[in-house]
């Protein structure tokens, strides 16, 4: 296997962002949402009305009660109230409906993107980053937004626009009171900066350490088997309970300096309440005001701090979003090194001449896996590569199909640089079949076809009685549409990769290659596919990597690699005559398998 290739970002650094910035971008993706949006403005500037007047009908009501009670009026008010209160409550619904609908339209945007950048990103990349850190970016990252967008957006509009339009009220109808409950403001601002900043950070925190959990479970989950062989289940359980108390720790962090500003806000409303109560009655006492003006501002006090504290409670869910957007957009911000030119060709048709011309290649700085590597390889020649674990063989391969991009020298397919040719162009004429096969949950028909339409029944059997994967499919209950768990563990190493030969098989490539494609399999299943392997020669050019020689004692050209060079090449009776290097590695394996024979 190829080693991670260094990149340009730390793993564990957090990807930070301002404020704005991230605002401006999360508004990007609203941008496709803006009638909806407007609609539910509309709707909330009518609610925020009705609720500013609902407290001057209760305040009239009131002193009809008190000063001079007129049944007539008194069932006026009320009922004007109700009509208020309900009409409140079906916007609200209406308001509600809509900002979920405009909210999983925005994270479906936003999922999707982030699927599609990873799916296009190069796998130097994708290796850097633990796949449960990936998994926590599209689910858990995208739910988070998903609050911000259905809730908060409109919320906090809504909110800013109340406490604005109780001010104008309160200073309508009453200044001087008003100035004294403005006195707590000042505090207000205060503390809501220090939440403000300390959330954040523990936010960041809590995101961070959530992060390093999945990638834990996500890992360790799929080696289960190895930890239970060797007997380390205390010592993984210790590791991630050592994670899960640090993701403890944070959260505690959070509530705490969510638990200590809660109060302080309500203590601010109590002492603006009271304030209110005694400046009020001094003036009901001197005839200044009306009680029901008292009443009214006493509404308004509540419902001022409401919104307040309201807003406080929504800087839980902006820190959280805030927090996995930056991680969000530090996915999309990571570019692929691996991409199209502007010009790139589209191929219609290819006759799958693959030439290497002096070619050096590294994954990681000043360690070259390649050097100076030249070779050429006709069309519908086969060719095999073997030497020691890391001399480049599988570099090789995974060259062809640019998974990584060389650093010097060319690879031509047909004679034109591959790095000119459409990455999806180049690998729609390449077929792979590897040592470790992955299959997904599905059928054996869909990880057969992998859900093409365009291929039919008769071509999947075919190819299936091809690879002779017929053998075993048919013996199975549900043949074609038998049942394939995650990974494929309910097929053997044989029949996975009797399953991948026909998977490349039915999908027509031009090159073939096998990369220790029948290292797991067993000796009468090699014997199987050792006809298919002829049969597959004649499809297209082949290259193929194997530690078994016996499966290449037939190709064309075999091309044996030392430390990133090539020393050898020639057919296996030309390299047995040279006895050289594969003179030895076939001497050697052969005694084993006399050894093991007898």
């Amino acid at each position: 296997m190829p080693p991670r290739m260094e990149r340009s970002i730390d793993n564990n650094r957090l990807h930070t962002m301002k404020d704005g910035e991230i605002v401006r971008r999360l508004l990007h993706y609203a941008k496709p949402f803006i009638k909806p949006f407007l609609i539910v403005f509309a709707i909330m500037i009518v609610t925020v009305t009705l609720s500013i007047y609902e407290p001057i009908l209760l305040g009239q009501s009131v002193d009809v009660i008190i000063y001079d009670f007129d049944p007539a009026e008194l069932t006026r008010l009320l009922s004007i109230l109700v009509v208020i209160i309900l009409l409140s409550n079906a916007f609200n619904f209406a308001q509600t409906i809509l900002l979920n609908t405009i909210g999983q339209g925005i994270i479906y945007d936003i999922r999707a993107d982030i699927y599609q950048h990873l799916q296009t990103h190069d796998l130097a990349y994708l290796n850097s980053k633990p796949a449960g850190a990936l998994v926590t970016r599209v689910t858990n990252d995208t739910n988070t937004l998903n609050e911000m967008y259905t809730s908060v957006i409109i919320s906090v509009f809504f909110n800013v626009m109340k406490i604005f339009g109780i001010l104008i009220a309160m200073f309508v109808l009453n200044a001087r009171l008003t100035l004294y409950v403005l006195i707590v403001i000042p505090f207000i601002f205060l503390f809501a900066f220090l939440f403000r900043t300390l959330s954040r950070k523990a936010y960041r925190k809590v995101r961070a350490n959530l992060s390093s959990v999945n990638a834990f479970l996500a890992e360790h989950l799929s080696g289960m088997k190895i930890i239970q062989i060797f007997n380390k289940e205390q010592i993984k359980f210790n590791q991630f309970n050592e994670r899960n108390e640090t993701l403890k720790k944070s959260y505690y962090r959070q509530i705490t300096i969510f638990g200590v500003f809660r109060p302080t806000m309500y203590m601010l409303y109590m002492i603006a309440v009271i304030i209110v109560f005694y400046f009020g009655s001094e003036s009901v006492l001197d005839g200044a005001i009306r009680i029901g003006i008292l009443v009214t501002f006493h509404r308004y006090a509540g419902d001022f701090f409401q919104p307040i504290q309201q807003l406080a409670q929504q800087f839980n869910t902006i820190q959280s979003a805030f927090a996995a957007s930056e991680r969000i957009f530090g996915i999309l911000d990571t570019k692929a090194e691996v991409v199209d030119q502007p010009d790139a060709i589209e191929l219609e048709d290819i006759k799958g001449e693959i030439e290497f011309k002096n070619v050096w290649f590294k994954y990681v700085k000043d360690e070259w896996v390649l050097r100076d590597v030249s070779f050429k390889v006709n069309a519908m020649e086969s060719v095999a590569f073997v030497g020691a674990t890391g001399a480049g063989k599988t570099t090789i391969l995974s060259l062809i199909t640019r998974y990584y991009d060389i650093q010097k020298g060319q690879i031509l397919l047909d004679g034109i640089d591959i790095k000119t040719i459409k990455i999806s162009s180049l690998r729609k004429f390449i077929g792979q079949m590897l040592q470790d096969v992955f299959m997904f949950s599905g059928t054996i028909r869909s990880n057969i076809t992998l859900r093409d339409e365009s291929i039919t029944d008769e071509e999947m059997r075919q190819a299936c009685h091809y690879v002779n994967a017929n053998y075993f499919i048919d013996k199975l209950e549900n043949t074609y549409d038998e049942r394939v768990r995650e990974r494929g563990n309910n097929f053997s190493s044989g029949q996975r990769q009797l399953l991948s030969f026909a998977r490349t098989i039915v999908h027509k490539p031009r090159v073939m290659i096998l990369d220790e494609a029948t290292s797991n399999i067993d000796t009468e299943t090699e014997q199987l596919i050792q006809d298919s392997l002829y049969k597959m020669m004649s499809i297209g050019t082949m290259m193929i990597v194997a530690h078994r020689l016996s499966t290449i004692q037939h190709v064309d050209n075999i091309i044996v690699l030392s430390k990133g060079r090539i020393i050898e090449q020639g057919n296996h009776q030309e390299l047995l005559k040279q006895r050289g290097h594969y003179y030895d590695l076939y001497r050697l394996q052969y005694q084993d398998q006399s050894e093991e024979g007898a």
